[in-house]
Parts: C-alpha cells; structure tokens; sequence
C-alpha cells in the first residue's frame, strides 16, 4: 500500500470518529435542551361537584377516534384523595340525519389514591356528550355531564344541576397574558358579568285579514228570482238595511196575498166577534214574511199600497263590504244558497306567523305593537287575542291573533304587517352577545383573571335579544368578560395552545 493511500485511510478513521462523538454529544444534550425548552403541560379542568373536587384528563392530551383514556382524579373537600369511589363514564353522540344515536358506557378503574382510569372509543370524529358519576363510599352519587371533541385539548366540564358554588376553574389549556397597554392598542373591551331585568322581543311578519266573527252571509229562504241588482261588484261598500236585491218568489207573493186578505177580514167584522177569529190570521201572515228576511217597513208600505208587490227588496243585514258575489241580475235561486258575503272592516285581525321555539314565550293578553309597510310611519297598539293549537308542517311555525280597531278603514284585507311582542323574562344574569364565541357546539367566552391574565371558559347560554343573553351556566355575577376584540385574543389563545403541544 502507496504512503498516499495509508494517509487516506487514517484520514477517514479520524472523520468517523468524529462524526460519532458528535452524534454522541447531540444525544446527551437533547434531554437537558428538550427538557428546557418543552412547554409544561397545561392543566386538567377541575370542578367542585358537592362534596368532591373532580379532575378529568384525558390521554392523548387531544383526544383521537378510536381508543382513549380518561383519568379522573377525586378528592374531598379539604383536597385528600377519596379511594373506594364507584365511578362509571358514558359517552354518547347524538343522531344526525340516516346516523342513529351513537353510545359507549365503561366503568373506571382504581389506579392509585383517588385515581381512576377508564377506557373512552370515540367511533368517530365530532363532540360527544360526556356524563361521568362518581359514587363515593358514603354519601350520594355525584353526576357530571360536559363533551369531549376530537382534535381538541381537555374535556369541557359544567357544574352539575342544583350545584350552586360549582364551577369550572379557568386555569388551562388556551391562557394567555395581555398587559393593559396592548389592550389599549388592539381595541380590547371587557364587561362585567351582572343580573338585570331581561326584555324579550319576538319579530313576526303577519297579515290583515277581517273578523271571522262578524262575517254576515245573505241568502233566500224561498225559491224565485233575481229581478233587480242593486249592488253589483264585489267590494262594495254597503249599510245596515240598504237594499241588496229586488226579490220575485211565488211564495213571497202568495203570503202578502193572505196577510192583505186577513186584514180585509178583520176590517169586515169589526162591530162582532170576528176580529178575535182574525187576529191570529194576520199575525201568522206577518210572522211568515218576517221569517222570510222581509222587514217590517217593507210590509207595512205593501199594507198601505193594499195590493201585494210582485217583486219585495232584500236589504243588508250589516255594514261592511261585499268580499263574495255569487249571484247576477235575472238568476233563479235556490233556498239556502249564499248570494253575498259581508265583512265589517271596522275591527280587523292580524294573524302572525311564530317560530316553533318562540311560541312557549306567547301568551293571550300579551301587549304587541304593529306597523304595516304601506302605512309609514303608523304604529299600532294591539294584544294577543288567540294563539292556534296548530302548527304549519312546512315552515314549522304557529300562528297567533291580535284584534284591532280600525275607524278609518286603512287596514285592508291582506296588508303586511310586522309585529312584535315583548317578553318580560325577569332578572337575570346577562352577558353581552358581543362577548360570546361559538366553537360548534359550545360556547365560549374569555374570562379576564386579573394581571394581564385571560382564559377561555365554556359557558351554556340561553334566550337572546340581540344585545345580551342568559346565562345558564359557566359565568357568575362579578366577573369580567371580553367584550370586544374577542376574536384576536380566541386566535393568541389557540395559537398558544397548539405552541404548548409542540
């Protein structure tokens, strides 16, 4: 071997060696380095449910479809582990669509003091409704109900009904430090958390429609014909006792002919004991025609005529104005058959279209206040007059009634009209709608801790005005909320969250 090709050699020996301590080196170094710079886990919610301290955590840190575990931790109240507890865990989602209802039940282990671990298969991706109850040696059981969801850090936990102190700790996953003066610079708003009077408005879109209760229908109670029209054309406006039709019937004309024949008999026996016979033949005559919609003035001008008239008015037996004509002049009708339809307009209806989910809030008597496009400016004062037992299949909606004055007639049939009712909900604890943030299922708000300090809380909410919404749960009187500028701090919130997990 050449002296060049030795000197090769030991050349590449050295570069090997080398290149092994490095390796070396970087693995001794990467524990201390990995160790220094790795983000400390944040963490587990925890929540005071009667007389327990319960903390949920789940492995892996975001949950996964398939196979998780849940640890939860129990303590007393004066935070000693509790052993010997019974604690089962449930997990359900929720059908949607041709998907049934999905369900797992697992019942948790004993790990150590107060530890208990439990098996968790999500089937699939999504939040799914978590119940976890704990059964300590003596005493009653403890239900906790929160969601697990897929790809996102933690459980979220609420306190269990009738629990009045408990409530989820904010310290977690998703805090973050914003000092005062770079709240000032990014338009940073808080709110306190306080209870008021709550004041519900309900928006409907109705329409004018007339008083079903006063419609008055016109027929004949005798067969004959039509031998003069007096009111022609649907929507004409008509009086009490104008004349609608000239009326010509056999029978009309053969009961003037007896009651002119009875009086001539009651004035041919006045001096005897006719009258007494003739009395109850006029009567019957005149009771005849009155059940026959002849008035009385009408009779009594035939009486002064002395000869029956071939054709007798039939007159309006209300105000209003004609909404059906089923009858021209010369037509043969029939007994019982409807010739005209009145409406009186000086009283109206509103009947309003109501959200299923609003119609609970509705009640008879409720003040409403209306105003119809074609007539800006106009505001009207009404109540709720009925609410339908009904509800339209197709829009999922109820329907309501409000009865209104109208003296001057501008409320026609058919108008549009808006309408809305007020709901008196009371006292109580409101947060701004600004400061709530939906994520899926839940909602979120980012609660201000005091030193710069904001952390994420999931909270339930429930009716909503626009401006505020009730508070169910999450939130108590006292605290303070991000009110504006909620969406920068949500988006440094989850950046920080995903940085811890690196």
């Amino acid at each position: 071997m050449s002296p060049t090709s030795r000197s090769s050699l030991r050349f590449a020996a050295a570069l090997a060696a080398l290149i092994v301590l490095a390796v070396v080196a970087f693995l001794a170094l990467r524990g201390p380095i990995a160790g220094r710079f790795a983000a400390a886990p944040a963490p587990a919610p925890a929540l005071a449910a009667g007389p327990l301290r319960v903390t949920v955590t789940p492995t892996p840190e975001s949950p996964r479809v398939g196979e998780n575990e849940l640890r939860i931790q129990l303590a007393d109240a004066a935070g000693a582990p509790l052993d010997g507890a019974e604690v089962h865990v449930s997990w359900t989602m929720a059908a949607m669509g041709a998907m049934p209802e999905m369900r797992g039940h697992a019942a948790a282990e004993p790990h150590g003091p107060g530890d208990y671990r439990a098996r968790v298969d999500l089937a699939m991706g999504g939040t799914w409704r978590l119940e976890i109850e704990a059964r300590p040696p003596s005493g009653d059981a403890v239900r906790i109900e929160g969601s697990i969801t897929t790809g996102i850090p933690g459980v979220a936990l609420k306190p269990p009904a009738g629990a009045g102190a408990a409530r989820p700790e904010t310290t977690g996953s998703g805090e973050i430090t914003i000092d005062s003066e770079r709240r000032q610079r990014v338009g940073i708003r808080t709110a306190r958390i306080e209870r008021g009077p709550f004041e519900l408005a309900l928006r409907a879109v109705g329409r004018v429609t007339v008083d079903e209760t006063a419609l008055v229908d016109v027929s004949v109670k005798t067969r004959g014909w039509i031998t003069r029209l007096d009111v022609a054309s649907l929507g004409a406006p008509v009086r009490k006792g104008e004349t609608l039709f000239s009326f010509y019937s056999p029978e009309l004309f053969a009961a003037q002919q007896e009651l002119l024949q009875a009086l001539r008999s009651q004035s041919a026996a006045s001096g005897g004991s006719a009258p007494e016979r003739a009395d109850p033949l006029v009567r019957a005559a005149r009771k005849r025609l009155a059940l026959w919609n002849i008035s009385t003035a009408d009779v009594e001008a035939m009486i002064r005529r002395g000869e029956p008239q071939d054709s007798l008015p039939v007159r309006s037996p209300a105000s209003g104005y004609v909404i059906e004509k089923d009858v021209v002049e010369g037509a043969a009708v029939e007994p019982g058959a409807r010739l005209f339809r009145i409406a009186p307009l000086d009283r109206v209806w509103i009947e309003a279209a109501i959200q299923e989910s609003e119609l609970p809030l509705v009640a008879v008597g409720q003040s409403a206040r209306v105003s119809l496009p074609s007539l800006p400016g106009v505001s009207l004062e009404g109540a709720v007059a009925y609410v339908y037992p009904t509800l339209e299949a197709d829009t999922r909606t109820g329907r309501i009634r409000l009865v209104l004055p109208n003296p001057e007639g501008n409320l026609l049939p058919d108008m549009y009209a808006n309408v809305e009712l007020r709901v008196d909900r009371g006292e109580k604890l409101l947060v701004p709608a600004s400061a709530v943030l939906y994520a899926g299922p839940r909602r979120i708000v980012f609660v201000d801790l005091g030193e710069g300090r904001l952390a994420p809380r999931p909270i339930e909410i429930g009716a909503g005005n626009g401006e505020v919404y009730e508070v169910l749960s999450g939130l108590e009187a006292g605290d303070t909320v991000v009110s504006s500028g909620n969406f920068l701090v949500a988006a440094e919130s989850r950046l920080e969250s995903a940085l811890s997990q690196w």
